[in-house]
């Protein structure tokens, strides 16, 4: 099952006593059977895949961790993106006295690596498309924080500036594709940016 995820809800129920909306308790709603996958961060929107037994999620899991799955992310970033494509290799790790927030850390951060292409650039902001090929938590954004262009309206790692540029946070999750359980067939699911 696929679907898409708007910014500011969870993909999967908080610990209490927060609430329990997310987008995981809303599809069991209809389909009790739905099992989870992967996630998306509070803020991003975007397109998410959802089993619906447990054969297929274990399927999709297998190719998560084996990174078959392309992910393509949008975002639009404070700054002029010099370079036209690149790849962020920086390893990361939890910000334990932070947390949730994540840190670039080469000593004991665990591989993290993104690659990325200038869409467009208007004034003092770049579009971006984004595959991450791994799939650490805030990846994407602690990476483009760390070469000084942060996602407008990231309330966690961006700059004050960035935060003030945008009413949210300006990450999309595009694109996806994957084999799908059934057959085996490559299958890609798109999703427009609502920015």
């Amino acid at each position: 099952m696929v679907v898409e995820k708007p910014s500011g809800l969870l993909s999967v129920p908080a610990k209490p006593p927060c609430s329990p909306d997310c987008v995981e308790t809303r599809l069991r709603g209809e389909f009790p059977e739905v099992l989870l996958v992967h996630r998306l961060d509070f803020e991003t929107s975007g397109v998410m895949v959802f089993a619906r037994t447990r054969l297929a999620q274990r399927h999709l899991n297998w190719q998560f961790q084996r990174r078959e799955v392309d992910k393509t992310y949008l975002a639009r970033v404070l700054g002029r993106v010099k370079a036209v494509e690149g790849r962020i290799e920086m390893p990361l790790t939890c910000d334990w006295p932070n947390r949730p927030r994540q840190k670039v850390c080469y000593r004991e951060g665990r591989p993290a690596l993104t690659d990325w292409r200038v869409a467009d650039r208007a004034n003092d902001v770049t579009r971006m498309v984004l595959h991450p090929l791994t799939g650490r938590s805030h990846q994407i954004r602690v990476h483009l924080a760390a070469i000084g262009h942060p996602i407008l309206g990231d309330p966690c790692y961006g700059s004050p500036a960035a935060v003030a540029a945008a009413d949210r946070l300006q990450l999309h999750a595009a694109g996806i594709a994957f084999r799908h359980p059934d057959g085996g067939a490559r299958v890609s699911f798109l999703s427009q940016p609502p920015f």
